[in-house]
């Protein structure tokens, strides 16, 4: 799908609180896998895409958990957003010079038309990040409809958008920043509560 190098988690500060350890993430999407597939009416018409980074390897273990208990195996892409964000530049008053995006890989190997695409994130805030999201995805086709599922809901919306699929509900300080480790990009799977916001932490 990508032969980029995974990005790694930033170093955990020493104010990091675990909130969910391995166990408890496996949990929570164990969950989300038996509520997609109970809210599914017709699951050969359902595709989960991963929004890079750590969405992709979110959408690939439920697309797992969703086979294991449903037998059907669901189609799975991944969606880069890089250029449809238009909060970075705004939350942080301009790119600091030298910084420039990542652009990662797109993958969206099956047809959207008639599909019902559940787009899949670590972590739910502003909304911004999920809108960017849905007009990438409308570049490429125009599906039935558009789910959202997140492990983790920090709450502060910006917008009017709402998970359909739900991991864990961590309400936040606008101070704080909720950290997503996995064991595919990071080596550990992990959720964190750092005491201090991150401007793409949307």
């Amino acid at each position: 799908m990508s032969t980029h190098v995974p990005d790694r988690a930033p170093a955990r500060a020493h104010t990091a609180k675990e909130l969910l350890d391995a166990d408890a993430i496996a949990r929570a999407l164990a969950r989300m896998s038996h509520e997609l597939i109970e809210g599914s009416d017709d699951l050969d018409r359902v595709a989960l895409v991963g929004i890079q980074t750590r969405g992709v390897p979110l959408a690939a273990r439920l697309r797992a958990l969703v086979a294991e208990r449903s037998g059907v195996e669901l189609p799975l892409g991944a969606l880069d957003i890089t250029f449809h964000r238009d909060d970075v530049h705004v939350r942080d008053g301009g790119r600091p010079p030298g910084r420039q995006p990542v652009v990662r890989a797109t993958s969206l190997p099956f047809p959207l038309e008639g599909m019902t695409v559940v787009l899949v994130d670590d972590v739910l805030y502003t909304g911004r990040t999920i809108r960017a999201a849905i007009d990438a995805l409308l570049d490429f086709g125009r599906p039935a409809r558009v789910q959202l599922a997140v492990l983790v809901d920090r709450g502060h919306r910006e917008l009017p958008i709402r998970p359909d699929y739900v991991g864990k509900n961590l309400p936040t300080a606008r101070g704080e920043r909720i950290q997503v480790e996995l064991v595919e990009v990071d080596e550990v799977d992990a959720v964190l509560l750092v005491g201090e916001s991150e401007d793409g932490d949307v």
